[in-house]
């Protein structure tokens, strides 16, 4: 089976066997940087070379699936395609492409997804969890439990804040004035509200931090030279972590970023701008839930998608 998952920043693949016991064995990870939202937030529309950028990942997608002789493929699309005024054209050439449909999911649906990805690696009396996927576009929270070895999600909410949108709201100089800082954490705090009024995160016991800007914080803070995905699943991070990281990377130039081999070079503009989402996060998780720590997870939303198909 497969999951293919396209997001505002990545588009990412899973090809997986499951097992008799229903766990999933990996069979080929990768991920792209396609920027698919690449100004979405202020012309409505996806723009024609991302599209392009994003039809040469799937095409090279599409050749591994037929090597691999997978037989059942889910893709879902999230925030960017949500809010493109002319995703018809996203979806024309997915089906072209891939051969089937694209299925554009509710942000209540990505969260649940990536809850049922996230946890499956966490022993249940940690819980109840929060899991948290900061994307390009959008910011998912959910809450939930394991119960008997499955997932049971009690509240789910996404909203329209992720790197790529606060980074082209706010975050224009290079490095980013502390107005614009100031003025990104009001924005972020304010949208993030939302979502703690609908997700009530009191008695949550551990909070867990899935994709690519989350996973990429932790190998800048653990200090590797490269990303190493082994070393990453399963790190912690504390609230000062966060905050150095978040200060550090906020107050280096696009060039000085760039010098950082674990930093993917399709993110390096925008990591920014996802390290003061969650650092911010942190800070309302401490006050809401006395939570200060925070669990790395390398499974997420695609490991849901392919469980969804089992």
């Amino acid at each position: 089976m497969a999951a293919i998952d396209c997001g505002t920043n990545s588009i990412r693949l899973l090809v997986a066997d499951a097992s008799p016991d229903g766990s999933l064995r990996d069979v080929h990870r990768e991920m792209r940087i396609v920027r698919l939202g690449q100004g979405v937030d202020a012309s409505g529309v996806l723009a024609p070379e991302a599209l392009e950028r994003t039809r040469v990942a799937l095409a090279d997608y599409t050749a591994v699936l037929r090597r691999k002789g997978v037989e059942r493929v889910r893709m879902v699309a999230t925030s960017a395609t949500r809010d493109a005024a002319n995703r018809d054209d996203f979806f024309g050439m997915v089906r072209d492409t891939l051969g089937v449909d694209a299925e554009v999911i509710s942000g209540d649906e990505e969260a649940a997804l990536s809850f049922v990805g996230a946890v499956g690696d966490l022993d249940a009396e940690d819980g109840p969890f929060v899991v948290v996927d900061v994307g390009g576009g959008s910011t998912e929270l959910v809450v939930g439990a394991l119960v008997d070895g499955s997932a049971q999600v009690s509240a789910a909410r996404s909203v329209d804040v992720g790197s790529v949108r606060i980074t082209e709201r706010c975050l224009h100089g290079d490095p980013p004035t502390a107005d614009e800082v100031a003025e990104a954490r009001t924005v972020a705090a304010g949208i993030l509200d939302e979502a703690f009024a609908a997700v009530d995160v009191t008695g949550v016991r551990t909070w867990v931090g899935v994709a690519g800007t989350i996973t990429t914080l932790s190998a800048v803070a653990l200090g590797l030279d490269e990303y190493d995905p082994a070393a990453v699943h399963l790190s912690r991070l504390t609230g000062d972590d966060l905050h150095r990281v978040a200060d550090e990377l906020l107050g280096a130039s696009r060039e000085e970023r760039g010098r950082y081999g674990a930093i993917h070079p399709g993110r390096i503009d925008v990591i920014g701008g996802g390290a003061l989402i969650v650092e911010v996060l942190a800070a309302e998780l401490r006050e809401r839930a006395g939570i200060t720590e925070l669990v790395v997870s390398e499974h997420d939303i695609l490991d849901g998608i392919a469980r969804s198909i089992l």
